[in-house]
């Protein structure tokens, strides 16, 4: 009898394990999808590591906000187009490139210190060149 209450007992801990931690994934997902949507309009915030990050999350939390972010007008086809191909379409790459340049434009106009323009350079230019030297996708 003591041997069935010990079983039930784990289970009990299991179940509840499993409901905490898919709970945490879920946190983690929806935290990176709010990281991602700030990065659409924060230049140097990245869009599409945290929207894969968030595809991530919840695919091992929520089947149903793993599909509708899979099926999301904005958010799905960049997903799919980096998880099938590591590619990015070319609006994107577009969009990119202009945000990079915007940043470093308005960091000279603003006569930004000499030492934080050149960290800015640097890894603007990395940046860059990572995306640049993805696939393209054309746009549907």
């Amino acid at each position: 009898m003591v041997f069935k209450s010990n079983l039930m007992s784990q289970r009990l801990q299991t179940e509840k394990n499993g409901r905490l931690t898919r709970y945490l994934w879920q946190c983690a997902g929806g935290l990176s999808l709010a990281l991602g949507v700030l990065g659409i309009f924060l230049p140097l915030l990245p869009t599409t590591p945290f929207l894969l990050l968030a595809a991530y999350c919840f695919q091992r939390s929520s089947p149903r906000l793993h599909r509708w972010l899979m099926e999301h007008p904005t958010f799905g086809p960049m997903i799919k187009d980096w998880q099938e191909h590591g590619a990015i379409s070319r609006s994107a790459k577009l969009q990119a490139m202009l945000a990079l340049a915007a940043v470093l434009g308005l960091s000279i106009v603003l006569g930004v210190d000499r030492i934080i323009l050149l960290v800015q350079v640097v890894v603007l230019t990395c940046v860059a060149i990572f995306i640049l030297s993805r696939p393209g996708r054309p746009d549907p």
